[in-house]
């Protein structure tokens, strides 16, 4: 089953929220290859969300190769090796922190500043 927990007070938009909760899922093997996902309808329903958010959530899953659709069917964890998994995992932390580090070197920081406050953060969490 879908493990999901939207925040409503996080400054991600809710598809991020689905987005990122559910390809962490797919990429650790939680969710397995082939599972079938609830319905858009389903998920925005219980959720209480909008279908819209959900569908766009789905879209960037497929969109990333983490999930299949099939007309008629439905939406399918994608049949995944572990190295696929694997260099997908790389993939969204490499587009994720290409963003972040445009931002910090905009802010004048050095990548030494960054690695110092990025092992700071690790050991919190």
């Amino acid at each position: 089953m879908i493990d999901i927990v939207i925040r409503n007070t996080s400054d991600k938009p809710i598809y991020q929220q689905l987005f990122e909760q559910i390809s962490a899922q797919i990429i650790t093997g939680d969710l397995p290859r082939n599972f079938a996902l609830p319905p858009i309808r389903t998920v925005a329903k219980e959720l209480r969300i909008s279908v819209i958010t959900v569908k766009k959530a789905w879209e960037e899953l497929e969109r990333m190769g983490l999930i299949n659709t099939m007309v008629g069917r439905g939406c399918f964890v994608a049949d995944l090796t572990i190295r696929s998994r694997q260099q997908k995992q790389r993939d969204l932390i490499r587009t994720k922190l290409r963003k972040d580090i445009t931002y910090y070197k905009e802010l004048g920081l050095s990548l030494a500043d960054i690695q110092r406050e990025i092992a700071s953060l690790y050991d919190e969490t």
